[in-house]
């Protein structure tokens, strides 16, 4: 994991503060170097299985952040990380949606092929690693959310992020790694699948990141 924190804090270091793709990412620096500190500490009954799953997750926000044509699920981040009228919140939360209700699923299945096993024999490490996530999600709303100065704008912006929720993204996150790992065996299905899933999130995304302002 220190090679996954190593890439996520040079893109700290190398974004503007004010960068959606900078916000999003500070939130997940924060994530991984929690699940890092818990496993380091033996808080996971499988620390191979819980590294693997993290690692390869991490990867996947880092290899799409970094492509020429990014999966379209983080594209709408990509596309309006710098619009002025989009808040800090937005932009965590639209990574978030994008990582979560994408990349966590095909991170089980590449993690069961990885280590020869079914997604069942992942499913503690994954109910712990969701949990961090899930445990992090009110203090991220608490430090993004614009101050009081902003409640009138914020009126629409918090009913919009209120219809969306980590702990939900992450149920069907499992559900849809379960059948990926059913279709294996099936690659067309498992891509037209894998498509439908990327572009359904990705129009969450876009909904997310409705301008404010």
């Amino acid at each position: 994991m220190e090679a996954v924190l190593a890439r996520m804090r040079a893109l700290d270091e190398r974004l503007p503060a004010q960068d959606g793709v900078a916000v999003f990412n500070r939130v997940y620096l924060t994530v991984t170097e929690t699940l890092y500190a818990r496993i380091s500490h033996g808080e996971f009954p499988a620390p191979r299985r819980a590294e693997t799953l993290s690692v390869l997750f991490a990867e996947r926000y880092l290899r799409a952040v970094e492509a020429d044509r990014a999966p379209a699920c983080w594209r709408p981040l990509l596309q309006y990380r710098r619009h002025p009228g989009v808040r800090p919140l937005q932009h965590a939360l639209a990574g978030i949606n994008a990582h979560i209700g994408h990349d966590l699923a095909l991170a089980v299945v590449a993690t069961c092929r990885a280590l020869d096993c079914e997604p069942r024999a992942l499913e503690a490490d994954f109910d712990q690693v969701g949990d961090t996530l899930v445990s992090l999600e009110e203090h991220i709303r608490e430090d993004l959310m614009p101050g009081p100065d902003l409640l009138e704008v914020a009126d629409p912006l918090t009913h919009l992020l209120g219809s969306w929720s980590l702990d939900r993204a992450r149920d069907a996150a499992w559900s849809a790694a379960r059948l990926l790992w059913t279709l294996r065996c099936s690659p067309d299905l498992a891509e037209e699948f894998t498509d439908s899933l990327d572009a359904g999130v990705g129009l969450v995304g876009r909904c997310l990141l409705t301008p404010a302002s």
